[in-house]
């Protein structure tokens, strides 16, 4: 998925803040929140979770330990309030994206998430997903949550007036999409990937 704030459906750009304060009543943040949780988000995307330290993400997010215990309380607790604005911020855009495509919401969307252009990096749930969700349940129940709200996008666009008749059919697309990333990481051409979506819409029969 592309790192370009246009396509923010695939680049979880944060936009939102899902930690939660500890900082006490009435004394102000002397930082930008949805921009240190986008510096961790890079940081965690760039290097995993289990590689990236407490050094790693203070100096990225530009935060001393004190301030950055007291807004996110630890490692994870960051992990988890970037990811979750990740989410956010990305199914918002890809919500827009299938809305102004009208018709074309199938195709637009299915472009958007496999993102041929988007490089090795690959998709930041999906990885998260692949590395921490057989021993996180929190990481697990966020990555569902977003693969669910995926694939009812791709319902109300196939049958909007009875999404739930459109719903295998959305399973399969939004399964055939996302597992386009793979390819992408593993460093198959642009075009090539841009076949196999098409291949994949006339397999759907979309």
């Amino acid at each position: 998925m592309s790192n370009e704030t246009k396509t923010s459906a695939a680049s979880g750009k944060v936009t939102k803040s899902g930690a939660k304060p500890h900082c006490g009543p009435g004394r102000p943040r002397a930082f930008d929140e949805a921009e240190v949780l986008d510096a961790a988000l890079q940081t965690f995307w760039r290097q995993g979770y289990e590689a990236t330290s407490l050094d790693d993400l203070t100096a990225a997010m530009g935060l001393s330990r004190s301030s950055f215990y007291s807004a996110f309380g630890s490692k994870q607790g960051v992990f988890i309030a970037a990811l979750k604005s990740y989410s956010e911020a990305a199914l918002e855009a890809l919500e827009q994206l299938s809305r102004d495509a009208g018709d074309d919401a199938v195709s637009t969307m299915m472009a958007a998430l496999a993102d041929p252009n988007g490089g090795p990096r690959g998709c930041m749930l999906v990885n998260c997903i692949t590395e921490l969700a057989p021993h996180q349940e929190e990481v697990a129940a966020i990555g569902r949550r977003h693969l669910e709200r995926i694939e009812e996008l791709f319902a109300q666009a196939i049958s909007p007036d009875d999404p739930e008749k459109g719903r295998d059919k959305a399973r399969a697309l939004s399964a055939l999409a996302i597992g386009t990333l793979t390819l992408r990481k593993s460093g198959l051409p642009p075009d090539q990937i841009s076949k196999a979506l098409e291949a994949a819409r006339g397999l759907a029969g979309s």
